[in-house]
Parts: C-alpha cells; sequence; structure tokens
C-alpha cells in the first residue's frame, strides 16, 4: 500500500525535515506516525497525498509514484486517498450534507449517485439526523465527522488523518478515534499523525516515531514514549 525508501526531505535554505526514511505500510494496518513538533510528521503525511514532492527517494502510494506522478493526475490520486486534516475545512455556507456533496460534484458525479453516497457516508459517521445544519450549528467533533464522511465518498483504500483530533476536547478526539478505527475494520488502511500519547497509547496499533527527521522507532503494537 504504503512504499518509502530512501526518502529525504530538505526545505531552502538547508532545513532537513526528512532524512533516508525507509518505510512500508500494508494494506488495512492502522499505523500512527508520532513525535514532537518539527519531527518531520506533517512533512511525511503531506508526501502520502502528493502535496509535497521527495528531494531524495521513492514515495510509492499503491500503483503511484509521488516523486515522479504529473501534477494533471495529482486529483485523480487524491480521489483514492481520504485526507482529514485538523481544522475541519468545511465550507461555512454549505450545509453538512452539502459539504459531502461538493466532493462529489467536482469529480463529476451524477446527482442521484451522489444522493445515495451521501446519505451512506453520514450514516457511518452517526450524523443523518444533522445532515441539513451548518458547520456553525454542529460541534467540533460533528464537524471533524463530517470531514471524515467527506473523505470516504469514493471508497479510498487509504485514510490519512493529520492531527484530527487537535482541535477536540478529550471525549471528541475518542469519538474520532472510535470512528478511524471503524473504518479500518473494514479494510481501509488508516495512517494517524498525532502528538497526542494518550490516544496513541490506548490504540495499541503500530507506531512509527519521528526524531529530528528520521524514524527512532517503529514497534507493531507499541506506545509513544518520547518525551
Amino acid at each position: 500500500m504504503i512504499h518509502l525508501k530512501g526518502v529525504s526531505k530538505t526545505y531552502q535554505p538547508n532545513i532537513k525535515a526528512l532524512q533516508n526514511i525507509s518505510l512500508n505500510v500494508k494494506p488495512g494496518e492502522f499505523v500512527s506516525i508520532v513525535g514532537q513538533s518539527g519531527s518531520g510528521k506533517s512533512t511525511l503525511a503531506k508526501m502520502l497525498f502528493a502535496e509535497e514532492r521527495p528531494t531524495k527517494g521513492e514515495v510509492v502510494i499503491g500503483e503511484w509514484d509521488i516523486s515522479k506522478i504529473k501534477q494533471a493526475d495529482v486529483p485523480t490520486l487524491r480521489r483514492q486517498i481520504g485526507v482529514v486534516f485538523q481544522d475541519f475545512k468545511l465550507l461555512p455556507r454549505k450545509t453538512a450534507a452539502e459539504n459531502i456533496a461538493f466532493a462529489l460534484e467536482v469529480a463529476g458525479e451524477h446527482s442521484a449517485r451522489m444522493k445515495e453516497i451521501v446519505g451512506h457516508v453520514l450514516k457511518i459517521v452517526g450524523l443523518e439526523e444533522k445532515a441539513n445544519r451548518y458547520p456553525r450549528q454542529l460541534s467540533g467533533g460533528e464537524q471533524q465527522r463530517v470531514s471524515i464522511a467527506r473523505s470516504l465518498v469514493h471508497r479510498p483504500k487509504l485514510i490519512i488523518a493529520d492531527e484530527p483530533t487537535g482541535n477536540l476536547d478529550a471525549i471528541h478526539a475518542q469519538e474520532i478515534i472510535h470512528l478511524l478505527k471503524k473504518i479500518n475494520e473494514f479494510g481501509t488502511t488508516v495512517v494517524l499523525v498525532t502528538h497526542d500519547r494518550d490516544i496513541v497509547n490506548g490504540l495499541k496499533k503500530r507506531v512509527v516515531t519521528l526524531q529530528n527527521g528520521e524514524i527512532a522507532s517503529d514497534v507493531a503494537r507499541g506506545k509513544y514514549v518520547l518525551s
């Protein structure tokens, strides 16, 4: 599913965000990428959905080589990857259902099929009764669930969640993690990028720890142990 080989990323003038990263993630895995601020975890996440390209090495997602992908092919790649962000990125003048549908409109989906998909993903995230509410009428946790629903519309094989609980309290954060685990149980690969020690330790899943742009540890059922 995900193959990184000798990946480095350097920003100008000479800031080394990642150094010689090699990592493999199998289909259906749930992997947490952890590390302190500046460890390189967000840069790694951005590479997985082609927002950043490696300075050196190979990043392969499925059949796509991110280091060589044409810009015109990036939208097609991103329709195969669901991405969830910390700040939700919802359109304030669209309802929950309309925010989800917008991702389908951009892809040229037919209206009848669009309605069916939107209803399905709203059911998965438990927001059927709040489909017509605007983001301002939803709690932070509900807004993030809308964001997750939107990420599911193209039935992606991979979900990348970049600090998805960063703006949420502990209760809503646990709801989001439970939802990501549920999606993973459907067979979707999940890569969770987070700094939240309690969430990572509670998952009891694979943990990859970054430190100074390098992999400090990679443990199958690990914990976030760095201070």
